[in-house]
């Protein structure tokens, strides 16, 4: 067992209820946990020491929401978007015709390089999703890929009818021997619920179906207009809602009455030139909100979580505090973890130190490279 002291620590973001945001502080993690936390002055020995200098340190970004299994690139959409042209749904079907052609190494060595820009950046948990292959074969191999790198891994073959398929048929296929295949590999199960998507009664089949084989739920919801996205993913449980751009006042109310987290996508709203999430609302209502990255080749090519927060507490009336909780505690709780997130002894030892005094600068010098150092599970990544 060896054990490591961080020290010299200038502001301490724990998102522990009892130890709160320390000063002058320490912490001491052995063997991928974190073992103390405290003054500095009363730190225990530990076999190796790393002084950050006064540097703020918080938990590693959980990154609840992103695309990582994909190839091609989708720069002349983007292009035409920022020309005036309205984004729809439709577009993932020009990633998916690059997966599908695209080799297993191809696929896993753009997963490995997406992972390690985010890790880089402060991301210590990163869930992903399938979704760009849409048949057994293909929607089979992303998620045996995606366990190679991805912390957690999301079944979404109900991410798009596919061109020239009838919906009911591909639906039958998604909650029958696509989920069969698919189902040993993975831990949830989403639907995009959306108009050019999918619809209510087959989004409810698709969630009743994974439910059925163990999986959790996930859903994909209100990103192009309000819609029963939300009201279905309170309704069956699921853990998490993504986007929640247009939300009504009884779909603010069914997710501060439920225990679905609010995950906001607000890099994805930017990027598609729609309206940010209410979040302000959401938090005084009292809902569960988090922040992820929603890192995909057509809507939100980004894989920062730092530009999520800047964009929630600039733009979308989040304070510091909030959004750092959002991108950390939050997004765990948008996965059903509780080991992740916070820097509680016992937590598993996911740290990320600021070359700042404090988590302002987050917001406070937009667009400025602040991560110092990244340890992941204990680990020194950077």
């Amino acid at each position: 067992m060896t054990s490591t002291l961080i020290t010299g620590i200038g502001e301490l973001t724990t998102n522990d209820p009892q130890l709160g945001r320390l000063t002058d502080a320490a912490l001491v993690f052995t063997d991928g946990r974190v073992d103390w936390v405290g003054p500095a002055s009363s730190a225990p020995a530990a076999d190796s020491r790393v002084d950050v200098a006064g540097r703020a340190v918080l938990p590693g970004w959980v990154d609840s929401h992103t695309h990582l299994l994909f190839a091609g690139d989708r720069t002349a959409e983007f292009e035409a978007r920022m020309a005036g042209l309205l984004y729809t749904a439709g577009g993932i079907a020009v990633t998916v015709e690059a997966t599908r052609a695209a080799s297993d190494g191809d696929i896993a060595d753009n997963l490995r390089r997406h992972v390690a820009e985010a890790v880089a950046q402060g991301t210590t948990t990163i869930e992903t999703k399938t979704g760009y292959g849409l048949n057994v074969v293909d929607e089979v191999r992303s998620a045996r890929i995606a366990a190679l790198e991805a912390d957690e891994v999301t079944f979404l073959g109900a991410h798009l009818v596919p061109p020239g398929a009838d919906a009911d048929e591909y639906v039958a296929l998604v909650i029958g021997d696509m989920l069969d295949a698919v189902a040993p590999h993975v831990r949830w199960a989403d639907v995009f619920c959306e108009r050019g998507a999918f619809d209510e009664d087959q989004s409810r089949a698709v969630l009743e179906a994974a439910r059925a084989k163990g999986l959790g739920l996930r859903v994909h919801g209100n990103q192009l207009g309000e819609g029963p996205g939300v009201r279905l993913a309170v309704e069956v449980g699921a853990a998490s809602v993504d986007h929640c751009t247009y939300l009504s006042a009884t779909d603010i109310d069914a997710l501060a009455n439920s225990s679905t987290v609010a995950t906001l996508l607000p890099a994805c709203d930017l990027s598609t030139r729609q309206s940010l999430p209410p979040a302000r609302q959401l938090i005084d209502a009292g809902a569960t909100v988090a922040l992820a990255s929603n890192c995909n080749p057509g809507s939100s090519y980004t894989t920062s979580m730092a530009y999520c927060i800047t964009t929630a507490v600039l733009q979308m009336h989040m304070t510091i505090e909030e959004a750092v909780t959002a991108a950390t505690l939050n997004g765990a709780k948008a996965l059903r973890r509780t080991d992740i997130g916070h820097l509680s002894p016992g937590a598993r030892a996911d740290i990320h130190v600021l070359d700042a005094p404090s988590t302002t600068h987050l917001a406070y010098r937009p667009g400025v490279p602040l991560t110092h150092a990244v340890w992941r599970a204990g680990v020194r990544q950077r």
